[in-house]
């Protein structure tokens, strides 16, 4: 979704290469090539630099870059805004990368397992990622290095330093850097994920006025919790509007209407929010409100709407959009 990334290189172990590609082309991935890494990290980057300049990797049609960044897979959260800091280090200094303080003093031990001696916390700085390099710069780094680099080492600000005598910028990195290492880190990465799609929400009214008077209702009753956008639903027919509120990150939807039925607009707006391709890489909610004011209502009548629409809901979960129905009966 980074317009300015020309091109994404993932390296994956061989036996995963495969998994990979059905992942890339399950989700219409277009600037992304799979490699085969290596047996250890270093060996994976040397991988994924030769697909921009050697001559027997031609087939994957990539233009050598003017900077190159490495990251992570294991850090899923990084932000666009740290991206361009450190690309842009890069640009001037040759190579630059993403730092943190050290949260915990870092101690050695002796040989007969006590304490040998502490660093100064406040002199030492965790290395994160990501980092960026000018590309003839790590890449001749990568050709220069011993085999113990490639084995055992795995810094690569330090083989920019030691092979290419190039000082990295060292950029103050966030705190949503972090790796999922862990299992437990599974969870936290999915509670993080789930927290930032709930922070947005888009309610669509219909043109009668109960609905766009609970839309307004709505609006000031949850504005100071999450960000909360109201809009017709003529304007939610727009494309652009839709493709801006999907690049803003909502991914919530609430349609207000009173009338008996309104399968055929919930049908378009379901079409629309799959034509926008979003569903492959996040779910989303579509709850339909139901405002309801007519004496004659019966319980069976209102049955069956919520039945329609529970029906409607299990065919379009699917395509990745969870739908809810609200049916709200007032005098």
């Amino acid at each position: 979704r980074i317009s300015w990334i020309s091109d994404i290189i993932v390296v994956v172990s061989p036996e995963n290469i495969e998994t990979m590609k059905t992942i890339v082309e399950k989700y219409g991935h277009k600037k992304v090539t799979v490699v085969k890494g290596g047996i250890t990290r270093h060996r994976s980057i040397f991988n994924g630099l030769k697909v921009f300049a050697e001559s027997e990797f031609s087939k994957y049609l990539v233009q050598k870059p003017e900077v190159v960044v490495i990251h992570d897979a294991v850090r899923p959260f990084v932000e666009e805004d740290i991206l361009l800091e450190v690309v842009m280090a890069a640009k001037e200094h040759g190579a630059a990368g993403a730092i943190c303080p050290l949260v915990s003093t870092v101690i050695a031990a002796s040989a007969d397992g006590c304490l040998d001696h502490s660093l100064e916390r406040a002199r030492y700085r965790a290395s994160e990622m990501p980092q960026a390099f000018l590309f003839d710069v790590i890449y001749q780094a990568y050709q220069q290095c011993t085999d113990y680099d490639l084995d055992y080492g795995t810094e690569c600000l330090h083989l920019a330093l030691k092979y290419s005598n190039v000082k990295a910028k060292l950029v103050e990195g966030t705190a949503d850097l972090w790796k999922v290492t862990y299992k437990r880190d599974l969870y936290a990465a999915e509670s993080i994920i789930k927290d930032n799609l709930s922070q947005q929400i888009c309610v669509i009214t219909g043109v009668q006025e109960d609905a766009v008077q609970v839309g307004f209702l709505l609006h000031e009753s949850l504005k100071s919790q999450v960000k909360v956008e109201v809009i017709p639903l003529s304007l939610c027919k727009n494309d652009n509007h839709l493709q801006n509120m999907f690049s803003g990150g909502c991914y919530n939807f609430i349609y207000m209407h009173d009338k008996q039925s309104a399968m055929q607009e919930t049908q378009l707006l379901v079409d629309m929010l799959e034509k926008s391709n979003i569903t492959f890489s996040y779910p989303v909610m579509l709850i339909l409100v139901h405002l309801n004011s007519s004496e004659d209502i019966s319980f069976s009548t209102g049955m069956e709407e919520l039945t329609s629409i529970k029906k409607f809901a299990k065919e379009v979960k699917i395509k990745n959009i969870w739908v809810y129905g609200l049916l709200i009966h007032y005098k």
